[in-house]
């Protein structure tokens, strides 16, 4: 079985975090620094999910302000 890599982990584990509502619409989600410590990761693999979730549309970052879910979720099939 082929193993995930951390940035799939952490991206997946946030999509899962939106989809139940845990990470609300509009809602700010932690720092790099805070999902680093919480992922037990360096911050690199974090930002990379950050932006695999951004390419999909569930966040956007707001320079000097933090990363927030979108408010208009994305068609799903």
């Amino acid at each position: 079985m082929p193993r995930i890599s951390d940035r799939q982990r952490i991206a997946q584990d946030i999509r899962d975090k939106i989809a139940s509502g845990e990470y609300g619409s509009g809602a700010k989600l932690p720092s790099l620094r805070e999902m680093s410590a919480h992922y037990g990761v360096s911050a690199e693999p974090v930002r990379s999910a950050l932006l695999i979730l951004q390419a999909e549309g569930l966040i956007e970052g707001h320079q000097g302000k933090g990363v927030y879910v979108t408010e208009a979720r994305p068609a799903t099939d």
